[in-house]
Parts: C-alpha cells; structure tokens; sequence
C-alpha cells in the first residue's frame, strides 16, 4: 500500500466525539476503568471538569441571577420531595420490603402517581390560564415560575370520590 494514510489517534477521536455532540464527556469517561486513569485524555478531562468547577464556584457568588435561579430549582425539587412523601404515604413512605420485585412496584406506583398528579395539575393551570382574566395577569417572571410540580391541594386522608365515567370540572366544553 503506497497510500500516506495518517493515523488517527484516539485522542482526536474523543476530542472529535465530544466537540461535535456525538457522545458525552461522562460517556467518554466511564469508559477509562481505574487502571487507565493516568491517561492523558482522562487526566485533561479531569483538569477540565476541574477548569469548569472553578468558574462555576468563582461565578456564583457575584451573579445575583444564578444563585435565584438554582435556589429555586432547589425549593420546586425539595417541594415535590416533600410531596412524595404525601402521594406515598403508607408505612411512613418508606420501601418497606427488601424484596427487588416488591421495591421495583413501589417505586413504579409511585411514578404513575407523580404522572397522574403532574397531568392533573397541567390540566388545571391550563384551565385557569384559559381565562383572558387571569392570562393578562401573567408577566413574564410569573410564566418562567409555572410548573405542574406543586401538591399541596391534595388531602391524603381526605375522602376521594372516584367516578370513572364523568371528567373532571375543568373547562366546561360548549
């Protein structure tokens, strides 16, 4: 073979996989084991994350902005925590079985539940939002804040009438 080919080193390949999207620098990383760690691509993307972290860390005490937008992402994530444990009551909302089948249907129950509420709850906001009353009312902050991960209507010991053949009294259909 007379052909000049130049070897592609896998070095370029990761730098290539991760600039152009085609995989993830933790997908690239869980493929060094313990023993490659002292790789010269893993210890630069170490020294990268690192690079990253520092900025981060360097940025967020300063910018007023950030620290807002991820103390709230923290209160709607703790929230709907703290709403798990009205949803999933029984037995003091713990997995009480050391059972896997067992476990892996609770913890299956409790995302049909999660799913239900979020539907309901989108349902309801669209509902309220529907009206040109409450619509004009809505800035700009008020739209970024919507979510359908709130629970505190629901009354967990609280009677519940079931009645699969009538819709909810949300929007009345003309």
């Amino acid at each position: 073979m007379g052909r000049d080919r130049r070897a592609v080193r896998p070095d370029d390949q990761y730098a290539t996989a991760i600039r152009s999207g085609i995989a993830s620098t933790e997908a690239i990383l869980r493929r060094f084991t313990k023993a490659n760690s002292i790789h010269p691509t893993y210890q630069a993307m170490i020294e990268l994350g690192r690079a990253q972290k520092t900025l981060f860390v360097a940025r967020y005490p300063r910018d007023r902005d950030l620290q807002r937008e991820i103390n709230e992402g923290l209160n709607v994530v703790e929230s709907w925590n703290g709403g798990n444990s009205v949803i999933f009551f029984g037995k003091g909302s713990d997995i009480a079985s050391n059972r896997r089948e067992e476990q892996e249907l609770s913890v299956l129950c409790l995302r049909v539940l999660q799913s239900a509420l979020v539907y309901v709850n989108t349902l309801m906001v669209q509902d309220v939002l529907a009206d040109d009353k409450w619509a004009e009312k809505m800035t700009d902050v008020d739209h970024r804040c919507l979510t359908p991960l709130f629970w505190t209507h629901v009354a967990p010991y609280g009677e519940v009438r079931l009645n699969m053949t009538r819709r909810l009294p949300l929007r009345q259909q003309t």
